[in-house]
């Protein structure tokens, strides 16, 4: 019997997964090496668009993929690959070092990518280093379309398997069968790696950062993953095998209590009732929202219909959309967001000028304030789809009440028009602003005077309070929910629109952290709006806890001065209202 080996790196997706190895090797893709003459450097420049072409248009396609099935923000993860196809500096020295080096393209091009590779490489950062396989995706990408190869992949698995493999790429990973991949294991990443966030986002356990793994791994050999702890068990003994499968059923008993109230209220112990809501992006995303037990959808990013295309979305394709999405719903509300376009999301076709901080430039409300025609026709949609459900409308980015007026303005002319064409649409319908701007939050009881409610947009609200922008790997360690800061922000919000009579929600990454969501209650929050998936776990927190008790945990909390300190002392008391969300030692 071979001997049971463990070996430990770090986990990056929970839950723990038991079967047979699948080592997976990546093709070293081939750069074939010839001269070539003056005369032939166009022939070889217009082969490298053309790869460059087929490459953005594949990665385009798995974006757009990763969007419909998991999401928004895991799809962005696909933007920086983007952004390195596009990048006009690397297009012209491609093009100039042909010239020098009369070499073909295959080579200058590997020479230039390995220096991006290389630059990444000495720095001393473990975000900027684990953006090389990203890069490296893409380099074997447009290598592979060079050959006029057809893209490699994972490859069929024979069963249901435990991948195994140096590195994988965050386009195979996001290419995985979920049936087909148990779980995986890699040498190579971090927490912070794409791959990582994938594994996650798609709930499939996983450990990486286990060095040469692969190297000591045959296909076959009956492994462990426990993505909860970082431990690989390589041919387990019997007792290890039962003692993991009992915690295997202690995690399918708590998902099994998830499944059992998935249809019942979020209330805790004595009666405080808060919404749960769900964020998507596409109409296919509705049977997740009510396979998760969301009582509606508290996001719709209506940019996505804009992105990824060639022209803008005309009424009639938003009017259909919307439509799909409030008649599948209905009575249940879908909380439409009108486009938040600029900042992160570029649309060629719009003529967004380049800025050099788009984050404060020109997005959101600021750019449909001054493009009316295109701001305009997004809403003659909505309006005349608000006969097929629950409508509810926000505006993003707001910053002062002069928007909001501003905006309810153009709504009115829309709505005219609208009486006028004969075109039916719903006159009551709540009309709400986002909170992600800190003047907003700190004037938020002037603008609750012009709105029927609030969703705390935190993703932005955090980064533009820290002054940290949330793309940046280098300074991602200072994105802290948790800081005092954001708090007292969060709750000035929370208790201004209470102090008008309109409900308080948040829609941004906050919500879906089972401890923050629990201060959240605590602070007096009317609504939690989170990915579909994480809407179970934040209904049995709030099922679980006493509102009265998380009220006094929160004024407690909120006097603490220290990040740190405030998300210490959450985790500690959720632990011990839901210990079923920590694993125990199996």
């Amino acid at each position: 019997m071979p001997t049971e080996q463990s070996y430990y790196g770090i986990g990056v997706s929970p839950g723990v997964a038991i079967g047979a190895a699948h080592l997976f090797r990546q093709e070293t893709t081939a750069v074939p090496q010839r001269s070539i003459t003056a005369e032939q450097i166009e022939a070889e420049y217009a082969r490298f668009l053309e790869s460059l072409s087929a490459s953005r248009e594949q990665v385009t396609s798995v974006r757009e993929r990763v969007a419909r099935e998991i999401g928004e923000e895991q799809a962005k993860i696909f933007d920086f690959q983007i952004h390195i196809i596009n990048d006009t500096h690397l297009a012209g020295e491609v093009k100039e070092h042909l010239a020098a080096r009369l070499q073909n393209v295959e080579v200058v091009f590997s020479e230039s990518i390995e220096r991006y590779i290389q630059l990444l490489s000495d720095i001393d950062d473990e975000l900027f280093r684990e953006r090389r396989t990203d890069i490296r995706d893409v380099r074997d990408r447009i290598l592979t379309n060079l050959a006029e190869r057809r893209p490699r992949g994972l490859g069929e698995l024979p069963f249901a398997s435990v991948m195994v493999a140096h590195d994988i790429a965050p386009s195979d990973a996001a290419m995985m069968e979920r049936g087909r991949v148990l779980a995986f294991a890699t040498d190579l990443g971090g927490r912070t790696s794409h791959t990582a966030i994938m594994a996650a986002s798609m709930g499939i356990p996983a450990v990486v950062g286990l060095h040469d793994l692969s190297f000591k791994v045959r296909s076959g050999d009956q492994l462990i993953i426990d993505g909860n702890r970082g431990i690989v068990v390589v041919n387990p003994h019997e007792d290890t095998v039962q003692r993991y499968n009992r915690e295997i059923f202690r995690l399918k008993a708590f998902d099994d209590e998830l499944t059992e109230i998935r249809d019942q209220p979020a209330v805790t112990t004595d009666g405080h009732r808060v919404v749960l809501s769900a964020n998507i992006e596409l109409p296919e995303e509705l049977d997740n929202v009510r396979a998760n037990g969301a009582e509606g959808v508290g996001l719709y990013r209506s940019e996505f219909l804009y992105m990824s295309r060639d022209e803008l979305p005309g009424e009639e394709e938003q009017y259909t959309a919307y439509k799909s999405i409030l008649a599948g719903l209905a009575p249940n509300p879908v909380i439409i967001r009108t486009f938040d376009l600029g900042g992160d999301k570029f649309i060629s076709h719009l003529d967004i000028p380049f800025e050099l901080n788009p984050f404060l430039g020109w997005r959101a409300i600021r750019f449909c304030l001054e493009r009316v025609d295109i701001f305009k026709t997004q809403l003659r949609a909505i309006l005349r789809a608000s006969v097929h459900g629950n409508l509810k409308l926000m505006y993003p980015m707001i910053s002062s009440v002069d928007e909001i007026i501003s905006a309810n303005a153009v709504l009115d002319e829309a709505k005219e028009e609208l009486l006028r064409d004969g075109l039916p649409f719903e006159e009551n319908f709540e009309i709400g602003a986002m909170i992600e701007v800190p003047s907003a939050a700190m004037t938020a009881d002037i603008i609750a005077r012009h709105v029927d409610f609030f969703s705390i947009g935190t993703n932005d609200l955090i980064q533009y309070t820290l002054a940290v922008e949330r793309t940046n790997d280098r300074i991602a360690h200072l994105y802290q929910p948790c800081h005092p800061g954001v708090l007292r922000l969060v709750k000035m919000t929370i208790d201004a629109g209470h102090e008008h009579d309109i409900w308080v929600g948040m829609c941004g990454e906050m919500a879906a952290e089972p401890a923050i969501a629990m201060l959240l209650v605590g602070m007096g929050i009317d609504e939690l709006s989170t990915s579909a998936i994480a809407v179970p776990k934040i209904k049995k927190v709030i099922r679980s806890i006493s509102y009265a008790e998380a009220v006094d945990f929160a004024r407690e909390v909120l006097t603490f001065d220290r990040a740190g300190k405030i998300r210490e002392m959450a985790d500690e008391r959720l632990r011990s209202v839901v210990p079923g969300l920590f694993g125990e030692q199996a």
